[in-house]
């Protein structure tokens, strides 16, 4: 039996299997090396995750996380999985695991969009080419954390409808000053700029609102996408902001010239999938 586990900096989805069957399975919050400790993603694990996991020694972890992307993170996270399951461990990132979890074993794109964004080329196995996400300041186009992000920047800055305005800083009990304060002091921002951009699914029959989540998909495409031959690939897209603005990714795709395959919510039925035809 094995653990098979993907993160996000949201949420971590984790599964207990005995082959391709889900034996145990549960979901804690995100868990992220660029942001937490060892000893806070430990911490996490243990007081979060079910005894069931803990019950004895397993064949194998698979862990596929954001933050995951380079041998000095990817040690962070081994390190403080080994300690709490006692169990080989193999750590890789959340990008790799999106691909597994939509294509399994076909090739083509494929794309993470949640609390942050990303793509890749996948051959069936590994990554072959991705282009770099950058994180929310830089990237991410195409996120939770980036509507959010260009939405609080409108708001601060007069340039989004001052009704909707209005409306946001009562939804959310907040001033200017403490909006600011907990983006800027908070130790998961994206997380934080994720959870406010909710206020737009909330709202689209604004335009405001629809503009910028078209104009965010349109960005992801025009920024990420357009760096790979997507005329002659199958493209499909995992995550929380893909699933809930389903109806405006397709828009946007259609207009950008993108063929999509899939939309789907969580990469755990694909990476079972994988993992238990991996022998």
């Amino acid at each position: 039996m094995k653990i098979i586990a993907e993160s996000s900096s949201t949420r971590t989805d984790w599964s207990l299997v005995d082959g391709d069957t889900i034996v145990e399975h549960a979901f804690t919050t995100g868990l992220n090396p660029y942001f937490q400790s060892r000893r806070e993603i430990s911490h996490s694990i243990r007081l979060e995750l079910p005894e069931a996991f803990f019950r004895r020694r397993w064949e194998h972890v698979y862990f596929y996380g954001a933050g995951c992307a380079n041998q000095e993170k990817c040690k962070i996270m081994e390190s403080s999985l080994v300690a709490q399951f006692k169990t080989p461990v193999t750590v890789e990132s959340d990008l790799l695991g999106a691909a597994r979890g939509l294509l399994v074993r076909k090739s083509g794109l494929a794309c993470i969009l949640g609390t942050g964004s990303n793509s890749c080329l996948y051959n069936g196995s590994e990554i072959v080419k991705t282009v770099a996400p950058l994180g929310f300041i830089l990237g991410d186009e195409g996120s939770g954390a980036y509507m959010g992000k260009m939405m609080i920047a409108d708001m601060l800055k007069g340039i989004a409808p001052r009704e909707l305005t209005h409306a946001f800083f009562e939804k959310f009990a907040v001033t200017p000053n403490v909006l600011l304060d907990d983006v800027y002091t908070n130790s998961l921002p994206s997380r934080t700029l994720s959870r406010y951009s909710s206020f737009l699914a909330e709202n689209l029959s604004d335009p405001y609102c629809y503009q910028l989540v078209y104009r965010a998909f349109m960005s992801f495409f025009e920024r990420n996408v357009a760096a790979y031959d997507y005329t002659d690939q199958p493209i499909s897209f995992v995550g929380s902001t893909c699933v809930q603005y389903k109806p405006i990714l397709l828009k946007a795709a259609n207009d950008f010239g993108v063929t999509v395959e899939k939309v789907i919510r969580y990469s755990m039925p694909g990476l079972v999938e994988y993992h238990a035809t991996e022998d």
